[in-house]
């Protein structure tokens, strides 16, 4: 017997349902259609489309032809490909192990039973609700070689002036200090980890004799390593798509030179700059195949140095 909309599986056989089954899997089919036409709609049909487009020479302007492999052969011989990867590279190699450190620093610290620790915890998580663009805005201002607060402050102690945003060797280090200002949301999951480890570690630590350094070396970080691989993991697939930080910093032309041109900004500007849709295509399976080997070499590796409470 053939199972239909009607039709159910019990135990080896297929029994009709009855009516007020069929009527519940029918609305259960009616209320999750607009989530499953938006995932088809918005999700899977550009995802395939991409794969066909990074194979033509498709624009805005024309349907364009197929071209085979001849986008991702242009790839290699595009310096601004290479030099894009480096300054991705780059800055996620710096931004994410600062964040982490960061992060885990400051939630041990608000994670003490002091007054207002509440307040102190919200300080931190509130430049993660503020518009990145907003945010760029405010410290391309304090960054400014000639008139900002920072050189300003430094120059009063005696240090000359650092061009932040107008240096190859600076641009890429005042980019990671500029995210790292938006490292609430890892401070809060940080806390929650610390939280739910359990009393009876540090107790028992207490009790052998173990001063504050050890414990948080020998309980704490091992405990909360599980966060920890969390953070890495989304750390590296948010570093390495990093667009609209450097973009509104730079106007969208990656100055100086190109030391701020992200892969994604060159991608962008490929797709909508230049129309250039089908190469866009084929650098974006490029990051998403960088992705996901760095994804799975983390995965491959958490065997080794994450922990989880028993």
């Amino acid at each position: 017997m053939k199972s239909g909309s009607n039709v159910r599986h019990v135990q080896g056989r297929f029994v009709k349902k009855s009516g007020i089954e069929a009527h519940k899997s029918r609305m259960g089919l009616l209320f999750t259609a607009p989530w499953i036409l938006g995932l088809l709609l918005f999700y899977a049909y550009p995802l395939l489309s991409s794969i066909y487009y990074s194979f033509t020479s498709y624009s805005v302007l024309n349907r364009g032809t197929f071209v085979g492999l001849a986008n991702y052969k242009e790839l290699v011989k595009d310096n601004l490909f290479w030099k894009s990867i480096w300054n991705t590279l780059y800055f996620t190699a710096l931004s994410v192990p600062v964040n982490i450190i960061l992060g885990i620093v400051i939630a041990l610290l608000l994670n003490s039973r002091i007054r207002l620790i509440g307040l102190y915890r919200t300080v931190f998580f509130i430049p993660t609700l503020v518009p990145v663009v907003a945010t760029a805005t405010v410290w391309r201002w304090l960054l400014d070689s000639n008139y900002g607060i920072i050189n300003s402050l430094l120059n009063k102690i005696g240090i000359a002036s650092i061009p932040w945003l107008a240096s190859e060797t600076w641009s890429k280090p005042a980019l990671v200090l500029i995210a790292s200002w938006g490292i609430g949301q890892a401070i809060i999951i940080n806390l929650a980890g610390l939280q739910d480890i359990s009393p009876e570690y540090y107790e028992a630590a207490q009790i052998d004799g173990a001063n504050l350094f050890q414990r948080v070396r020998n309980i704490t970080l091992p405990l909360l390593t599980p966060v920890i691989f969390y953070n890495v993991v989304m750390g590296v697939i948010n570093a390495l798509q990093t667009f609209t930080l450097p973009y509104t910093l730079t106007g969208g032309e990656g100055n100086p030179v190109n030391s701020l041109t992200f892969y994604v900004m060159h991608l962008y500007n490929n797709a909508f700059g230049y129309m250039h849709m089908g190469y866009a295509s084929a650098m974006a399976w490029i990051l998403f195949l960088i992705i996901l080997v760095l994804t799975i070499v983390i995965f491959g590796t958490s065997k080794k140095w994450v922990h989880y409470q028993e």
